[in-house]
């Protein structure tokens, strides 16, 4: 991402670029900034967009030969569109011979970068991947976030955030801004209710009666974090199972319950349940041939921070004992499909038996 910035800043752009990757925050602040940075007036004359399997890529081509209207540059953006995972030959051809008053700007979820348009790409103009952040870096955006809005937030709490609401960037995002919400500081110089409780009232004031301002270090806490903030399924479900290693029976089942008053399928969780016991079986191997945390989450396809939190984990089960959770789980399966159990009581009796 140095060299969009370098780009950016300097103003000096390639013909072609390619934004890739899980990270859906990261490309779309990219894909705006470069469309910004290369028509800075909003010239909607020389922009187009495209979307979505199915364009033309000879539509495309002909857009591209069009001089731009009045500007030295033509913008052509494609998102989603499957060239980089289909073949479009013709597309890759022309590649390498677009116009210099021609950009394109491709954002793609997935890649083969052994297709001809990735080829192309990689060698006429710049190739970016956009993946999920490490925690490290996460954590400093979060800071970046609430420091912009002239707020406090330890280090600590800040991981809270992460390990409750997911590593998703967007969604970090939303879960920041209602956190903003929450403990705005109200046009008179006091916080909402939800830091005023927290705080007893104890603020410092500011200026004259008449001149009063707001709080610009209010701290954003753990507490506020768990009055607003949505926590992921995922994350109920990786409690529920810290508390069956636990066996804290009473704990696994309140958790369960939660879920299902959020209306989720019983059998949705069971294969939640599942598949994380399978991941921690699959994480358990890769730590005993010794792999480090970042070879485990690239083999796992697992968030770096997650694939902490799945280590530390599995330690608290034997092989023998996630195999037969998983078998146990594929038979209650069976036994809600052919009829033999109901869906709500057979997660539950599953539960009880790996957490008594």
């Amino acid at each position: 991402m140095k060299s969009l910035n370098e780009d950016i800043k300097s103003g000096s752009f390639k013909n072609v670029y390619l934004l890739y990757g899980e990270e859906a925050y990261l490309k779309k602040q990219y894909k705006d900034r470069m469309t910004k940075a290369m028509l800075p007036d909003g010239d909607t004359m020389n922009y187009a967009y495209y979307e979505g399997k199915g364009i033309n890529p000879a539509e495309i081509i002909d857009l591209a030969e069009t001089m731009p209207f009045f500007a030295g540059r033509r913008l052509i953006v494609v998102e989603n569109s499957n060239f980089f995972k289909s073949a479009a030959p013709e597309l890759a051809d022309y590649m390498k011979n677009i116009p210099e008053t021609t950009c394109f700007l491709f954002v793609e979820n997935e890649v083969d970068k052994r297709g001809k348009m990735y080829k192309a790409v990689k060698e006429k103009g710049r190739i970016v991947e956009m993946g999920r952040q490490d925690e490290k870096t996460l954590l400093y955006w979060i800071a970046g976030m609430v420091k912009k809005e002239g707020r406090q937030i330890k280090e600590s709490t800040a991981r809270y955030l992460v390990s409750k609401t997911g590593t998703d960037m967007e969604n970090l995002e939303k879960e920041l801004e209602k956190l903003f919400s929450y403990t705005m500081p109200d046009m008179h110089g006091s916080v909402s209710e939800g830091t005023a409780a927290r705080e007893g009232g104890d603020r410092r004031e500011a200026g004259n009666a008449g001149n009063e301002e707001k709080d610009e270090k209010a701290e954003i806490t753990v507490e506020d974090i768990d009055a607003i903030c949505t926590t992921q399924i995922s994350n109920k479900i990786f409690d529920m199972i810290e508390a069956v290693a636990a066996k804290q029976q009473k704990k696994a089942l309140n958790y369960y319950y939660d879920l299902l008053a959020l209306k989720e399928p019983p059998m949705r969780i069971l294969y939640l349940l599942a598949r994380q016991f399978r991941l921690l079986l699959q994480v358990k191997d890769l730590m005993e041939r010794g792999n480090d945390k970042a070879q485990i989450a690239k083999t796992a396809k697992l968030h770096p921070f997650v694939a902490g939190k799945y280590m530390q984990q599995c330690r608290t089960f034997g092989r023998a004992e996630l195999r037969e959770i998983m078998e146990e789980a594929a038979g209650t399966e069976e036994l809600v499909k052919t009829g033999r159990l109901n869906d709500v009581m057979s997660v539950e009796i599953f539960i009880v038996k790996f957490s008594a």
